[in-house]
């Protein structure tokens, strides 16, 4: 899939330092359909040039970049939002407006090439679910690191193991850290996370096998085999009646 994308931001450096970071990025590839330097140039250019992407600037004169995003939004097909700003201050108002990610400048390759890969699957999954939405897919976590705000999709979630006082959040692509109660959501979502071990919930949906191990210490016990990550977490007795059923089920 070449993801085409529309560039909008008030300053021509910014718009061509994304177009650069766009050519570098493979996984997916893209291809650059049009820039825009406002919000009216920008709506032109999105009536008559179908795009699937808008990498969005929020400060621009005149109409700005979240009123933008409310705009493009009643489009059809609609195209997918990542904000591309110097001011973190806006993400949950981001987030609101249904944006897939936020990136901070000076954006990095490797930052722009996630938000692509997550831009690519949310499209994926809409395209080949003919309208069903993949569990987890309208629900998400706002995670708060490093003076930033990121909304990751429970669709994206594979397991969330609590770590001291954190929750350590676990993605195909990355790891966050997420302060909360590992209780609270369970008790949240319950339709899309099984609990398998007094410090871990696992998405249902990624349980690939469950399988016995030997520890020469331990003695006999059990671990979860998932979809999309190497990890393998431990599965304890007294859960092991739910995991199965999450298996099959």
């Amino acid at each position: 899939m070449t993801l085409k994308v529309l560039i909008v931001d008030d300053e021509a450096l910014a718009r061509s330092r994304l177009r650069t970071l766009l050519a570098e990025c493979t996984d997916p590839r893209s291809e650059v359909v049009g820039e825009a330097a406002n919000a009216v140039q920008a709506i032109q250019v999105a009536q008559r040039q179908a795009c699937d992407l808008v990498l969005l600037d929020i400060h621009m004169p005149g109409v700005d970049g979240m009123a933008l995003a409310a705009q493009l939004r009643e489009l059809t097909p609609a195209p997918t939002v990542v904000f591309v700003t110097a001011h973190a201050e806006h993400a949950v108002q981001a987030f609101e407006l249904d944006a897939t990610d936020y990136l901070t400048k000076p954006v990095r390759r490797e930052r722009l090439q996630m938000a692509l890969q997550k831009v690519q699957r949310q499209r994926q999954a809409s395209q080949g679910a003919r309208g069903v939405e993949p569990p987890g897919a309208g629900e998400y976590l706002i995670i708060q690191e490093r003076g930033r705000s990121e909304r990751v999709s429970l669709a994206d979630v594979v397991y969330l193991k609590a770590e001291l006082k954190y929750i350590t959040v676990r993605t195909p692509d990355k790891e966050y850290i997420y302060d909360g109660a590992l209780s609270d959501l369970e008790a949240r979502y319950p339709h899309l996370f099984v609990r398998v071990h007094r410090n871990a919930l696992v998405a249902r949906r990624s349980v690939r096998a469950v399988e016995k191990v030997v520890d020469p210490v331990d003695g006999e016990g059990w671990t979860v085999r998932l979809d999309g990550v190497d990890d393998r977490l431990s599965v304890s007795r007294r859960q092991l009646a739910s995991v199965r059923e999450a298996l099959t089920g």
